[in-house]
Parts: C-alpha cells; structure tokens; sequence
C-alpha cells in the first residue's frame, strides 16, 4: 500500500518552492497586469497547499495518537474503523461525511474483518452525478491507507469488499497486555450519569416469577455500565403509597390494636394483604374505615405513618432475600417518594400549556401514544401517571441524569419524553427495555422464593448426578450448588432476546449441552483446572504472561486469540441496543472456539505410564488463561458467580 504522508509531503514541498519562486517574481514585478497573474497563480497554489497541510495533519494526528491507556483493552474494530476513516476522506475529499463500515469477517479463508464502504461510497457519488466503479473506489481507498499496527494486508474482493488480514504481532501484544493487566474496559470518552429503574415490586405483595426479568435484566446492565466506568444509580420504584394502604392500615388496626407499642408478628404478608382485601370487597363498614386511613395516611398522621412503615419493613425484609440470592443491589426509591413533587409536576404542565380537559380530568397526550396519561383525576386527585412524570422530572432535574433505562414489561411501555425532554435537550430518557413475560409451562403465576428454593434443590441433584459429592467438600458443594442454581437461572432469562417471550425450564437450562450457564461453567472450571494440571502458581502464570510471546502459528490458537479480543466489540454494541443476549452468544461462541483449540493443540503433556507433566506450552497456557480472565468478566457482567472447582 502507499504512503499519503510521503506522497503528500513531497506535493507539499513542491509547492512551497513553487510559492517562494513566485513571492520573488512578484516583488521584482512593476507591471499591473503581470502582477496581477502572477498573483492569481499564488493565490491558487496557496489554497491548495493550505488544503494539503490540513490532510498531512490528519493524517499525522491518525499515526501519532497516543495509544489507548496501557491498561485499557483496545477495540479492533473501532481501530480499523479509524484507519479506513482516514484513507476514505483521503480516497473522496469531495464528501464531508462519508460512510464508514468495518464488520468482523464471517469466513476466515477471506480475512479477520472486512471494509465494505465502497459499494455504499460508489452510490453516494452516484447521486451526485458522479458515476465511479465501487472496486476503484476500493483501490482508492486501499492506496490512501495509512501505515499502521493493524494490518498485514488487504484483498479486494468481489465488487469492492476490502478483505484486512490483521497483524499476528498486533494480537499476541494485545494478548499480553490483557494477561498483565487484566480485562479492563475500553477507553471513556466521557462519563455518565446513567438512571437504571429496574426490579419495581408493590410492597405488600410476594415478588413473583413477573419480577424476575426487570430484576435480572436491570442488574446486568448496570453492571455493565458499571464496568465500563459510567456513573450508576440503581433504583427501586416501589409500590409504596396508594389506596390499597389504607385496607392494610385498618386491618392491622383491627388485628394487631396494640402495634404502636408491639411490633407486630406479620408473618405472612401475602395472606395479609389477601385477608384485608376480601374484607375491603364484602365490608361496607371496613370500605368506609379503609378510605379513612388513606386520607389520614396522605395528611402524614404520625400514628399511620409508623402502621405504614411496620408493613413497609415486612417487604422489604422479604425483598431482600431475593435480592440476596441473586446478588442484586438497589436503592428504594419508592411512590411516596415523589408525593410531595407532583402539585409542582401539574402546575408545570399547565404553564406548558400541555394538558388538555377531559370530563373533569386534565390529560397529557404524548406524541406515538394512542392512550394519555392521566394526571389529575376529576375529583381532584394524583394517578400513578402522575408519579411517574415526578419521578422522570426528578430524575432530569435533580440527578442531572444523561441516560434514563426503564426496564419494564411491555405492558407499561408509556411515555413522557414531551414533557422535559427533546431533541436539543442534554438529557433524554432512553426508550425502556422493554421485556415480554415468560410462562411456566402450566401458565401460572409462581412465587420467586419457591423457583429461587426449586432451582437450589434441582442444581444439588444435577451435581450429585455427576458425583460432585463424591470430590467436593461440603463448601465447596454447597458454593458450586448455588452458582449452578442461580446462574442458570439468571443465564436462561438474559441468552434469549429480551423482547421475546421464552418459556422457563428447569430441565433446559440446567443442560449442560449447548448455550445454557451449566455447560459455561463447567467449561469456564475446566480451563481454570489446565493452570493445576501444569502446577502454576498465580505468580508463575503473570511472569510467563510479562516473558513469553503468544504464539499463535496453528490456525486454532489464532481463532481463539482472535475471538478473546473481540470483548471490547460486544460491550460496545450491547451500549447501542442493550440487549445482553449478545453478551451470552459471545461467551458462548468462546467456549466453543476453546473447546476447538484444546482438542487441537497440547497444552500440558504428560508421560502416559508415570502421569507426570514432560512439557508445558507457555504461549498456550496463557491463552487458556486469558480466556478464562474473560469469561470471568463476562459472567460478573451478567451477574453469574462461577467458582473453580466444580
């Protein structure tokens, strides 16, 4: 390939001594017409050498970029993409915004990745009139490709698909970085503040099978936002306030009259609720008193307050337990939170101009929406539109949050954007994440303890079928059940499309046959178990990483170094549609391309008679290691806790 710098610092050069010769000619000049050709002349090669040096500076700030922070993990893809960048603008000055697209390679026989920008360039100029075959377009591009680290060569294939086989130097210097420093995030171009609504229980109520996608869904992409260096709130919208409290206050004022001195024994919330609600549907008179303990409830009457709050701590113990079980952390952030917001809510929609009367209550029609959002009701009162604008407001304003994620069922898909947010506006709430609900294969609806209790008792059966007993210790058992149990719990939900419905099966997903947590785990345990086998220690496997070049000459140790890199490419896409299904595909995809190059390539050898280790391949070794050190992050995205011995 060329070199636009030399060819355009040579240009350059002729220029400037072209300019000079005639700077000199024209200070000799007395003559006006003379002068005033020369001056033409001048004045047209300054303007081509003015437009010179700026491409001679891109390209020189393109070669000379810092590298990403040492630690980082680089992205191979966005790399390429810079380059192309670069030789595309050089290839086609005349466009000002050129389309740019780098793709990994689906055939390896063809390359790593692929360019295909010239197709898309080739109709772009069409439309200006401009007919140009897309594959000169390609060798145009090729031609203006500056030097770089990346790629060894290039192929023009086809109509103009420019086929780039990546440096084998370049990734086993990336292979080192991440076994010495360890699978860090991308560079940040900048951080921020991220609002992730997730989980949303009523208190009163048992968190069912519902509430375990929001739960499992909204943990995972905090995580990941967490990880890649943004600043995370993880709020808990609650079901704290409402109607349904004051039946809930006068029943516990009617079976436990003493609860302002003694603690009530509520041990069974759900049937708590469920007696309350029978006596609110059959009982004029305790209708009439419920109504009452609502009013007295909204007016913060201390005595009500404390029966509220009692009710409140019983859930929330409650909710705590799932959430420790699945290793989930929240902020709750509840409805009655946003009570005192709402009056100022409804006054800055009316100053908008933007609520419309409807028979007494005053509506807010959002643009994409068949339905409106009910603000105030005709007697007078808030709804939980209402609420949710407060909330959104608060979240805006108060937070100063940059991107706002509701991962809600797609039954309360609604929307509020009209309100605060627009298109010029720095901050917008992002589309919700929208899940459908899974099934039971009966249909019904089941608590989340009992399934969290089932998947524990089935996990401990699959090991005991596999006579993990028989190997582990009783911790180390008890470690492996749990991390089966709940990771192929959270794996099933996150590996299927979170737009889609799946239906939940224990038996699926504790296979241990293709794309399920069980066969990850257990593959993740085996590549851990290689660094034993060869008897190296932590302190021996980072000084091979800090001395040994990974070689990677056999087809399957450069697929799998290829593959291990690819990391940076998944995270960032998952930013851009946040489904984390891709996540699970990739890790999945891993283990498959590990499995391919274990079979093929001898990482530890041993004598067949003695059993003992004769040679350890180092190069191999750490690209087990570094397989691992990703699928480790990858499970901690995704909220999956393997462990080492299974």
């Amino acid at each position: 390939m060329g070199d636009p710098v030399k060819e355009y610092t040579a240009r350059l050069q002729q220029q400037e001594r072209e300019i000079r010769s005639l700077s000199a000619e024209i200070e000799s000049l007395r003559r006006p017409a003379g002068g005033t050709s020369e001056t033409s002349r001048l004045d047209q090669l300054r303007d081509e050498n003015a437009r010179l040096k700026y491409r001679i500076n891109v390209l020189k700030r393109s070669l000379q970029e810092a590298p990403p922070p040492s630690r980082a993990m680089t992205n191979i893809n966005q790399r390429l993409q810079d380059v192309f960048g670069v030789a595309i603008r050089a290839a086609c000055p005349e466009l000002d915004h050129p389309p740019l697209s780098v793709t990994p390679n689906q055939q390896a026989k063809f390359g790593d990745y692929q360019c295909n920008s010239a197709m898309a360039l080739a109709q772009v100029l069409r439309l200006r009139g401009v007919k140009v075959n897309p594959r000169e377009i390609a060798e145009k591009i090729v031609q203006n490709l500056p030097d770089n680290e990346l790629i060894q060569k290039t192929e023009i294939a086809g109509p103009g698909f420019i086929n780039v086989h990546l440096k084998r130097t370049f990734v086993s210097k990336l292979l080192s970085s991440l076994l010495i420093n360890g699978v860090q995030p991308p560079p940040l171009t900048s951080r921020k503040k991220v609002v992730v609504d997730f989980s949303s229980p009523n208190i009163a109520k048992e968190m069912h099978v519902g509430h375990l996608r929001s739960t499992i869904i909204g943990d995972s992409m905090c995580r990941l936002f967490e990880f890649l260096g943004h600043d995370v709130l993880r709020l808990n919208h609650v079901g704290d306030w409402g109607t349904q409290f004051g039946m809930l206050l006068a029943h516990l004022q009617d079976k436990f009259p003493n609860y302002l001195n003694e603690s009530p024994p509520i041990g069974d919330l759900q049937a708590f609720y469920k007696e309350s609600k029978k006596r609110f549907d059959e009982d004029e008179d305790f209708k009439r008193r419920a109504y009452q303990c609502v009013v007295r409830l909204q007016s913060r009457d201390p005595d009500f307050i404390r029966g509220w709050n009692l009710i409140c701590d019983v859930s929330r113990s409650e909710f705590q337990k799932v959430y420790d079980c699945l290793d989930v952390s929240i902020v709750e952030r509840g409805e009655s939170f946003y009570q005192d917001l709402m009056v100022d809510v409804v006054q800055e929609l009316e100053d908008k101009g933007l609520l419309q009367e409807d028979e007494g209550r005053r509506l807010l029609f959002v643009p994409g929406q068949s339905v409106p959002l009910t603000v105030v009701k005709s007697d007078g009162g808030f709804t939980y539109d209402t609420s949710d604008l407060a909330a959104l407001r608060q979240r805006l304003r108060d937070e100063r949050a940059d991107v706002i994620i509701y991962v809600v069922d797609s039954g309360q898909v609604g929307g509020a954007r009209g309100a605060w947010c627009s298109p010029e506006s720095p901050t917008a709430a992002a589309p919700p994440a929208v899940l459908k609900k899974f099934k039971t294969r009966s249909g019904d609806t089941v608590r989340l303890r009992d399934l969290l209790d089932e998947g524990l008792r089935r996990s401990m059966d699959k090991l005991k079928e596999k006579e993990r007993d028989k190997v582990l210790t009783p911790a180390q058992l008890a470690q492996a059940q749990r991390s089966v149990a709940f990771g192929c719990i959270k794996y099933a939900d996150l590996s299927h499309n979170r737009i889609n419905d799946y239906v939940f099966s224990f038996d699926k997903m504790l296979d241990d046959r293709g794309n399920t947590a069980a066969y990850l785990l257990y593959a993740f345990t085996r590549i851990r178990s290689i660094a034993r086998l060869a008897d190296l220690d932590e302190a021996a496997l980072r000084t091979a990483a800090e001395t040994c070049e990974v070689q990677l000459e056999h087809e399957k140790e450069w697929k799998l170094g290829k593959c291990i890199l690819r990391f940076p490419e998944i995270l960032h896409k998952i930013l851009d549609d946040l489904l984390l299904h891709t996540l699970c595909d990739f890790l999945y995809e891993l283990a498959t391309t590990f499995t391919e190059f274990y079979d093929s390539c001898y990482c530890v050898e041993k004598d067949r008679q003695t059993g003992a280790v004769v040679k350890v391949n180092l190069w191999r070794l750490l690209l087990c290691e570094a397989t691992a050190a990703v699928m480790a992050k990858g499970f901690d995205i995704l909220g999956i806790k393997p462990v080492s011995r299974m």
